[in-house]
């Protein structure tokens, strides 16, 4: 890599979408890896860990480590000693890793030294000494207990805390927020997350990669596109296949559909928080109209299962392009005028100003990421940075805001729903002819990555057979991760009742960043 000064010896993964490149590494060259790549201000990607005991007696587990660099992906692995796996504590130099730390130790009984060793998934639901990632830990169900889990305390002359959650008046997932305030001024916010545990890395073990998709494409309900396309960028790379250029095109045409679905929604929303109920209610027309077109041309309103691997499950034909441009178009317009609308609403503005800010400071320092990121001057979106098929032909432009409030991340979404509108109306267009998918065939001991920017940010799957050709581990990296712990930066010095818009700003998964 450039910005190494001592010698890693790296192999290039056989990868169609990015390059890719591997090593095993001792944990001094893993500490100088992490410290140089922090220097060049290039991002962890994700964090996480298997179970090798089967294999290596000596070295029975793992760490692995994906990160974002100039000549693509790299992933970094680091044998861990059977009776006892750990490793050094890189939040002290990556801050996105440590919730991720701790979630590897609820799973796997892999410790960060020094790091929080506060529990973050287990919830009491299952004893401390049973890890449900390891191989031999049996399927078992347990009582749940009350948990006094230990959030942090600010004491002072006036000072009280607020629990929200996790349990929500709404329809919203479940999360608590512990806020110490003094009057409505936040003084700190604390989340408590890992209620949707669902037990899905477990269950991929053992899958064909036919059958692994179904469920990568559930991991995230409003971004199962992003996620079916990074699985199969995945067992595409293990089986050695490059779907066919049409194909491709139309995986583009459905996450762009997917991004424009999920930012119209947010917009209503976000002006629905600040009392505007003509926001929500527009932007929820026009959400629904894109959704019902979706289930007319797709089969599907939010395209579940319509990306396989080898390529896609649908077909796009000519009424249907002709459907979609002047949609495209239709909507460009409305949104438009809109967009006027909010700008120049002066209760609205009040409260989206300099409401919730993560400065470009802080966001690169946290590792802040996706539309969350770009609207605080983080110039990244894998579209650009590294395009995959066919965005290298579409000359993606990024949506870039700089005061990292609640304002700039709605000004990146309306952005992004022009430039979507764009993109698709110029897919739709240019279809290549063909046929939809090409066979895929998995292969033993092999791992493949996939890496695709969803509406959130840059979503990664990491996806391992073993002997049998089967899933022997498949982790999903969701870019909520990296963005949880900004919120509660972005919450401070804030009043309580703004949280709810702040949040909203955010829109982070619950359930993506559960598994």
């Amino acid at each position: 890599m450039q910005f190494l000064d001592q010698a890693i010896e790296f192999k290039l993964l056989a990868d169609h979408a990015t390059l890719t490149y591997a090593a095993r590494v001792g944990e001094r060259d893993l500490l100088a890896f992490c410290s140089a790549a922090h220097r060049a201000e290039r991002r962890l990607v994700a964090l996480w860990g298997s179970d090798e005991r089967d294999r290596d007696t000596k070295f029975g587990y793992a760490l692995h480590l994906a990160f974002d660099l100039a000549e693509g992906l790299c992933c970094l692995t680091l044998p861990l000693a059977t009776n006892q796996p750990e490793f050094p504590d890189l939040a002290l130099i990556f801050p996105a890793a440590e919730r991720m730390q701790r979630a590897l130790r609820d799973l796997c009984g892999i410790t960060a030294q020094d790091g929080d060793q506060r529990p973050w998934l287990r919830h009491a639901n299952w004893p401390a000494d049973h890890y449900p990632l390891r191989r031999d830990t049996p399927d078992l169900r347990f009582e749940t207990a009350n948990e006094d889990y230990p959030f942090v305390r600010v004491e002072g002359d006036g000072v009280h805390e607020v629990a929200v959650g996790p349990i929500h008046a709404g329809i919203i997932e479940p999360g608590h927020f512990r806020f110490s305030v003094m009057g409505e001024n936040v003084l700190r916010l604390e989340e408590r997350l890992g209620w949707k545990h669902k037990g899905i890395e477990r269950r991929f073990v053992g899958m064909t990669l036919a059958d692994g998709v179904r469920l990568a494409g559930r991991v995230c309900g409003d971004s199962t596109v992003a996620y079916a396309w990074a699985y199969c960028q995945g067992a595409e790379a293990i089986g050695g296949t490059l779907p066919p250029p049409r194909a491709l095109w139309l995986r583009a045409l459905l996450l762009e559909r997917e991004r424009v679905a999920n930012h119209l929604g947010d917009l209503g929303y976000l002006g629905n928080d600040v009392a505007l109920s003509f926001g929500l209610a527009q932007f929820s027309r026009l959400r629904e109209d894109w959704l019902r077109l979706n289930a007319r041309l797709f089969g599907h309103r939010l395209l579940i299962d319509r990306v396989i691997p080898g390529g896609v499950a649908v077909d796009l034909t000519a009424e249907g392009t002709l459907a979609i441009i002047e949609q495209c178009q239709a909507v460009a317009a409305e949104v438009r005028r809109l967009k006027k609308i909010y700008d120049e609403h002066a209760g609205l503005q009040d409260r989206f100003l300099s409401t919730g800010r993560v400065t470009p400071q802080l966001a690169q320092r946290l590792g802040v990421i996706g539309l969350v990121g770009r609207a605080s001057a983080q110039a990244w979106d894998l579209r650009c940075n590294h395009p995959f098929d066919p965005y290298e032909q579409l000359a993606v432009q990024m949506a870039i805001e700089r005061n990292g409030d609640v304002a700039a991340r709605a000004l990146v979404r309306f952005a992004e729903i022009a430039e979507s509108l764009r993109l698709i109306q110029s897919i739709a267009a240019g279809l290549p002819p063909g046929v939809l998918r090409t066979d895929v065939h998995s292969a033993p001991e092999r791992r493949g990555f996939g890496w695709i920017e969803g509406w959130r940010g840059d979503v990664l799957v990491a996806l391992e057979t073993g002997v049998d050709g089967k899933i022997r581990r498949c982790h999903c990296h969701d870019p909520s991760w990296q963005n949880w712990p900004a919120l509660e930066h972005a919450a401070i010095d804030n009043i309580v009742p703004d949280f709810p818009l702040i949040n909203k700003s955010f829109n982070l998964a619950y359930a993506g960043q559960d598994l």
